[in-house]
């Protein structure tokens, strides 16, 4: 949508289905195997070609830098563009949804760019992001295959924990070949080393729940998803 010159873009959030880590490149990226599903929760990234800068709000705004590091505009600096960007906030922070990767992304849709490889630069994240949907994402992110795709529901539970992408990543380096593979997520044992208090968040979800649950963990570690076995 373009209001007065600005343009108006939903970043949707992603969710980790799948993941499973097959290898590490010689550069210390690991490679994967991943099945992502794009969102409805979503921020919403304003971009006004006449402005500069970065402004963020909403209800998850807190923790999120405005600086020159924030990807958005690190994004701005990779297409050789200069805007001004205001983003409300309705994706949780550090919790393994995409939410900085999604904002990049609605950046780079703006900017008409489509080189994936060089987005995985910026955020394993924001290939996936820039092509939504349902996808298969390999390598380090970069390869997305679009895949038939039904609508369906998930509960997201976020608890206020924040785990770094990269040191769970250096987590699942140290752990046995035997613990560095799950049902669905390779770095779910990686995640618990990095952040105990997970494993309490875990277990009383399934007491509430009172049935059998699959907990998926994005990369970062704090959404899940509950199915119903």
């Amino acid at each position: 949508m373009t209001t007065g010159g600005r343009v108006v873009l939903a970043a949707h959030a992603k969710l980790t289905l799948r993941l499973r880590v097959v290898g590490v490149r010689a550069d210390g990226y690991h490679l994967i195997d991943a099945d992502m599903a794009t969102l409805a929760l979503h921020d919403t990234v304003t971009i006004d070609p006449a402005g500069h800068g970065v402004q963020i709000e909403g209800p998850f705004a807190d923790g999120v830098p405005a600086s020159d590091d924030n990807l958005v505009a690190r994004a701005l600096r990779l297409v050789g563009r200069s805007a001004g960007v205001a983003i409300d906030k309705q994706i949780p922070s550090g919790g393994g949804l995409g939410g900085g990767s999604a904002d990049a992304a609605a950046v780079l849709r703006w900017a008409g760019y489509t080189d994936l490889v060089s987005a995985s630069r910026l955020g394993a994240d924001i290939p996936f992001c820039m092509v939504g949907g349902r996808a298969q994402v390999t390598g380090i992110g970069e390869v997305v295959e679009p895949q038939p795709s039904e609508a369906f529901t998930v509960t997201l539970i976020v608890p206020p924990l924040q785990v770094a992408t990269p040191a769970v990543y250096a987590a699942w380096d140290s752990l046995s070949p035997a613990a560095q593979q799950s049902e669905l997520n390779d770095l779910e044992a990686a995640a618990l080393v990095v952040e105990p208090q997970l494993v309490r968040w875990r277990d009383r979800i399934r007491e509430a729940v009172a049935r059998p649950m699959k907990a998926q963990w994005p990369a970062s570690d704090l959404a899940r998803q509950l199915r119903m076995v």
